[in-house]
């Protein structure tokens, strides 16, 4: 069967079974899309550090490439922390539970 839905093709979406992943999968998967983000955000402060290193000893000139890359790390990091503190309240919460 052939549906369209905003434009979306569902045609080649498979069977949810077909979908299914164990837990141990899921985890690393989980850890590696994890890692990368982490990894991410450290690339961009350790980018946005040497720009601004570069431009205190007058290596390049472009004040606003250096202000953009600092932005673009800080933004990131505190959009890090924030998904942080929302995995960490809905662990609390999920404690808080009864069973």
């Amino acid at each position: 069967m052939n549906l369209a839905i905003n434009g979306i093709n569902t045609s080649a979406v498979k069977d949810v079974n077909t979908l299914k992943t164990s837990p141990g999968k899921a985890q690393a998967s989980f850890a590696n899309v994890l890692k990368n983000a982490i990894s991410n955000v450290n690339d961009l402060q350790v980018l946005s550090d040497k720009k601004t290193e570069a431009l205190a000893l007058g290596k390049i000139d472009d004040l606003h490439d250096v202000m953009i890359t600092a932005q673009k790390a800080s933004i990131t990091l505190q959009a890090t922390v924030e998904v942080q503190r929302k995995a960490i309240d809905a662990y609390n919460e999920i404690m808080r539970m009864q069973v």
